[in-house]
């Protein structure tokens, strides 16, 4: 009868080499996120989602999914801990992304003391598309919220307080650029005015439609019940027909509300935002679609990442 060879973990500090604490008998079979467990318990304010466990001070991070056993030490392993700093949920995280914009967009379009000229305190704009305006970004950012709370389904994963922040700036900064441009009391309407707002909007419309539909699709690929994964298909609904020529139709919803909004607005900072949006959509959309092309034999060969037929 062969008996059980335990493992011994020594956890340095990544920085100073001290060592921080020492795990003797630990399973062969333990994960790097049993370990993680195991060293809370010395350090409860380092709960597992706030470490960091390398084999090398300057190597890649160990998988909370990675077996002891075959990790390319001995019986007794040392590993080396950083501290990723406090840590969120993506449903937070979306959360403050998105009610950040909403709110800050309201602020301007009330014309709140201090940020025009005081005769224009708590004024509002003569132009109809000003107003049509902010109810499209109020309905976009809602959506969003709509979506970050039932419709989502997100890992256990979390996000570091320093990328919550930068990313909040993103959102709320540029929310707060559009909306001032927007709402000013100099703002000229669109060149071609009815006609061109409504098209627009036309445009708008149609893209938040299909984003949502397209999420309602992802969330039913992982909440079917079937077992092992599956690539996204178009469905009955239309708005998922996309499906059959790019990998990402979320995206291209996203990027077409987004050229709607620069059209409808006929405002740079909105186009800028669009532009920037759109090359950020683009990496994210050809990482998926790689990812796709990768792991599915089967996978359609027509589809591109987020453009039909170019990108």
């Amino acid at each position: 009868m062969s008996r059980t060879t335990f493992f011994e973990v020594e956890i340095l500090d990544g920085k100073t080499k001290k060592q921080l604490c020492f795990l003797d008998k630990v399973e062969p079979n333990s994960t790097v996120a049993d370990i993680k467990h195991l060293f809370h318990k010395s350090y409860p304010n380092w709960y597992p989602a706030r470490q960091a466990l390398k084999l090398d001070p300057k190597g890649r991070t160990l998988r909370d999914d990675d077996i002891l056993q075959s990790l390319p030490v001995g019986t007794t392993a040392t590993m080396y801990f950083r501290d990723l700093g406090p840590q969120f949920g993506w449903t937070m995280v979306f959360v403050a992304e998105y009610l950040g914009p909403l709110v800050v967009y309201l602020l301007f379009y009330s014309r709140l003391p201090y940020i025009y000229a005081h005769r224009y305190t708590f004024t509002t704009s003569p132009h109809p598309v000003v107003t049509l305006a902010c109810v499209c970004h109020s309905v976009h950012y809602i959506k969003r919220l709509i979506e970050t709370i039932f419709v989502h389904r997100f890992s256990h994963g979390t996000l570091p307080l320093r990328t919550i922040v930068r990313n909040c700036v993103y959102y709320w900064g540029f929310s707060a650029w559009l909306a001032y441009y927007i709402n000013h009391p100099l703002y000229t309407p669109p060149s071609f005015g009815e006609i061109q707002v409504n098209s627009a909007l036309l445009v708008f419309v149609m893209c938040e439609v299909g984003n949502f539909s397209i999420h309602l699709t992802l969330n039913k690929l992982r909440t079917d019940g079937s077992r092992g994964r599956r690539f996204p298909v178009p469905s009955k609904n239309p708005f998922t027909w996309l499906f059959l020529f790019v990998s990402c139709p979320n995206y291209t919803y996203e990027v077409g509300a987004w050229v709607g909004f620069s059209i409808m607005t006929q405002c740079l900072p909105v186009a800028l935002y669009t532009f920037l949006g759109f090359i950020q959509m683009s990496i994210w959309a050809r990482g998926k679609h790689r990812a796709y092309s990768r792991e599915f034999k089967d996978y359609p060969s027509l589809r591109m990442a987020i453009i039909p037929l170019i990108l």
